[in-house]
């Protein structure tokens, strides 16, 4: 079975690169030639268009920034769906809007061909590792035949119901992630400023009732060492709050707690820090209080 892999990103290229090592025949494309030159190292053959790319592959990767460049590299000129041919299958690893993928889903459908909406959880580390929690939507039928694909990526694979379950998943648990991390980004730099240092606050509250995901994944390794090398992105998770708020939008819902993650982390874009890990939020409190949350600070 022949693999594509769209987009090679900091997401993308690790996942690529587990299924060229897992002895796949793997096609891929990006618009930067650096990524295409390291997967070619590994055995990829390097196509000039993602409409190559539905040609040569049985099963299609993507892994993209946002809704509308899914959509054109799906849809646009020279993209997927003008090579793919019937009974072939897209896989969007994309973190995206479930309207659009549902759009996406029937256009394909139309020549025959599956798509599923399958975002992953788990930063670079759990890329390049092949311990993703991926999430999966679209038909069971369709989600059973790539399950041994789909586990070259992940542990946690999960088919959660119809076309874009997959991406609704994501969004509710990416926007907790958002909120969780400009909690951890007011509470730290508080700390600091009532006189307690990094040290002791990961102690205390890695075992109380305040631990949560961030203060293990980001705590020690990114802001107590300074390093704001992503990971994940500020830009990326300001994108996931935004396809929460619109879909809340869609409901009427309100999204208090969101929306005020939401000017957090646009606050750390407009500083220059987009392209940080996510943690990099908490250097605007760093920035206002004149205080870091550093070891031996």
């Amino acid at each position: 079975m022949k693999l594509g892999f769209i987009g090679l990103g900091a997401m993308g290229k690790p996942m690529a690169g587990r299924l060229a090592g897992a002895g796949r025949e793997l096609y891929v494309y990006d618009v930067q030639k650096g990524a295409l030159d390291e997967l070619e190292t590994r055995g990829a053959k390097i196509c000039r268009s993602p409409e190559e790319v539905g040609r040569a592959a049985d099963i299609i990767f993507l892994s993209l920034p946002n809704s509308a460049i899914v959509k054109s590299v799906v849809a646009g000129e020279n993209g997927v769906l003008a090579g793919v041919q019937e009974k072939k299958c897209i896989i969007d690893l994309s973190s995206v809007d479930p309207t659009t993928t549902r759009a996406l889903a029937a256009q394909a459908g139309l020549k025959g061909v599956e798509y599923l909406d399958a975002p992953v959880s788990g930063g670079v580390s759990g890329a390049e590792a092949g311990t993703l929690t991926i999430m999966v939507g679209g038909p069971e039928a369709a989600v059973n035949k790539v399950m041994s694909i789909l586990e070259i990526l992940g542990k946690n694979i999960r088919h959660v119901g119809d076309t874009g379950a997959g991406d609704a998943v994501k969004i509710v648990n990416n926007m907790l992630l958002g909120a969780n991390m400009a909690s951890l980004a007011e509470a730290m730099v508080l700390g600091r400023k009532l006189g307690l240092s990094g040290e002791v606050m990961h102690e205390i509250i890695g075992s109380g009732s305040g631990k949560s995901y961030v203060l293990d994944a980001k705590l020690e390794k990114f802001i107590m060492k300074g390093n704001f090398t992503p990971g994940f992105a500020v830009d990326l998770q300001y994108k996931d709050l935004g396809l929460a708020a619109d879909a809340a939008k869609n409901e009427q819902m309100p999204l208090p707690m969101t929306s005020q993650a939401m000017q957090l982390f646009e606050m750390a874009r407009a500083r220059g820090y987009g392209r940080e890990d996510m943690s990099a939020v908490i250097k605007i409190w760093e920035e206002l209080m004149n205080v870091e949350v550093r070891e031996n600070r």
